[in-house]
C-alpha cells in the first residue's frame, strides 16, 4: 500500500490524501547470517542468545505483502551481492527496537517490490536475528555485530544521553561493515516511517558526490559548533569555499565506493578526536558529518526527511510538519512515538507511526 500524505495544522493534522499502490506479490525466505569478515569491526558476543531477546521483547507477525507483476520473478537464493537489490542500513538497538521493527515494517508495506529490498541490521549488544526473522519470515536481512570499543574512546558528551551509544556512530563504519560489493547503501535511523516506495530514494542521482541528503540551507548553521570552533581558524576554515547546508544524518544516500576510495571513515575519526580534546560542537554523530561533507551533499527533495518531529532535545514537544508533501516522518529530537503513546499522551502526528509498530500479541 502506497501513501502519500498531507497535513496541515499543528493540532488539527490530518491526512488528505491516499493514494493505493498496485498489488504486490509473496517474496522468498531470506537468510540471516552472521557476518564473518572485517573482525576489527564485527565480533558477536557468542554467550548472548537470541532466545533472550524474543522472551524479553514480543512483536506480532507483519503481513507478507505481495509484489507487482512488474518486479519480475523471484530469485530464491538471492544473494547480498545481486546487483538488483535496494541496500538498506539500519540498527537494532534494544532502547529503539519497537521504533526499528515500524520503520522496516513501513518500508515493506510502501515499496513497489519489498522482495528487492536487503535489509543490513547493525547491533551492538544482542543477537536479534531470531526476533527479526520471526516478526518477517520472508525479510532478505543481514545481521552485524559493531564492537563499541570501536568508537568508545572517541565519543564524547552530548545534550543527549542517546547520543552517546556507541551503535549511533555505527553509520560512520558501513563502508567497512558491509561487503565490498554492496556499492551504494541507504542509511536509515530507527524513529522513522516510510509512507512511498523507496526505491525512489534509492535511485537517486549522486553525481559526483558521496553523500546525498536533504539540505536546509536556511537553518543557522553556526549553532551546530562552539565558539572554541568558530574562534580557531584553523578548525572554522574547513568550510572555506564551501556553501556550507545542515543535513540530518538519519535519512543518507550513500555511494560506498567513492567513501572507500577517498578514506571518509578516518576523516570522521579526526574530527572526534579533535572533539575529545577541544569541544568544537555539543551533538553526537551529526557534526563530524557536516564537517566532512557540508557543501559537497547531494540535495534530496525535502519529503523524504520530514524531520523534527519528536521535538528538541530536551523536551521533546509536539511539531508539525514542514510545509510540502511527504515521503517519510522522522520523530528525531527526544519525543518518541511509542513512548508517548503508551504513556496516553500522544502528539497529533504519533497517530501516523501507529498503524506500523508490531509491538505486543495481537489483537
Amino acid at each position: 500500500m502506497l501513501w502519500i500524505m498531507r497535513l496541515s495544522g499543528f493540532l488539527s493534522a490530518a491526512m488528505v490524501l491516499i493514494v493505493l499502490s498496485p498489488s504486490l506479490q509473496s517474496f522468498p525466505p531470506a537468510e540471516a547470517i552472521r557476518s564473518s569478515h572485517l573482525d576489527g569491526y564485527l565480533r558477536f558476543p557468542g554467550q548472548i542468545s537470541a532466545v533472550d531477546s524474543i522472551n524479553r521483547f514480543s512483536f506480532r507477525k507483519s503481513s507478507v505483502f505481495r509484489n507487482a507483476e512488474e518486479c519480475g520473478s523471484e530469485i530464491a537464493d538471492t544473494t547480498v551481492c545481486d546487483p538488483n537489490l535496494v541496500h538498506i542500513a539500519i540498527t537494532l538497538d534494544i532502547e529503539y527496537l519497537r521504533g526499528s521493527i515500524a520503520a522496516v515494517h513501513s518500508v515493506l508495506q510502501h515499496s513497489l517490490c519489498p522482495e528487492n529490498i536487503f535489509f543490513h541490521f547493525l547491533v551492538s549488544d544482542t543477537n536479534l536475528q531470531t526476533l527479526v526473522r520471526s516478526t518477517f519470515p520472508q525479510l532478505k536481512f543481514k545481521v552485524y555485530y559493531f564492537d563499541p570499543e570501536i568508537v568508545r574512546n572517541l565519543i564524547s558528551s552530548s545534550v543527549r544521553q542517546a547520543l552517546e551509544q556507541p551503535l549511533n556512530y555505527a553509520r560512520n563504519y558501513l563502508a567497512e561493515i558491509l561487503e565490498p560489493c554492496v556499492r551504494r547503501v541507504i542509511y536509515l535511523d530507527s524513529d522513522l516511517i516510510v509512507v512511498d516506495d523507496v526505491s525512489k530514494l534509492w535511485s537517486t542521482n549522486l553525481g559526483s558526490r558521496t553523500v546525498g541528503a536533504p539540505e536546509y540551507c536556511h537553518a543557522n548553521f553556526t549553532k551546530y559548533f562552539t565558539s572554541n570552533f568558530w574562534s580557531n581558524k584553523r578548525f572554522s576554515g574547513t568550510f572555506s569555499g564551501r556553501k556550507p547546508c545542515y543535513f540530518n544524518t538519519g535519512v543518507m544516500v550513500l555511494d560506498l565506493v567513492r567513501w572507500r576510495r577517498f578514506g571518509y571513515t578516518k576523516r570522521i575519526e579526526r574530527w572526534m578526536e579533535i572533539q575529545k580534546n577541544g569541544r568544537i560542537y555539543e551533538l553526537g554523530s551529526l557534526p563530524p558529518f557536516l564537517l566532512v561533507f557540508a557543501g559537497h551533499v547531494a540535495p534530496i527533495e525535502h519529503r523524504w526527511n520530514q524531520h523534527g518531529l519528536g521535538g528538541d532535545n530536551v523536551k521533546g514537544s509536539c511539531r508539525d510538519l514542514h510545509p510540502g508533501p511527504v515521503s517519510l516522518l522522522h520523530w528525531s529530537g527526544s519525543g518518541k512515538p511509542w513512548l508517548r503513546l503508551d504513556l496516553n499522551r500522544p502528539c497529533p502526528l504519533d497517530a501516523l507511526w501507529a498503524p506500523y509498530d508490531l509491538y505486543g500479541p495481537s489483537p
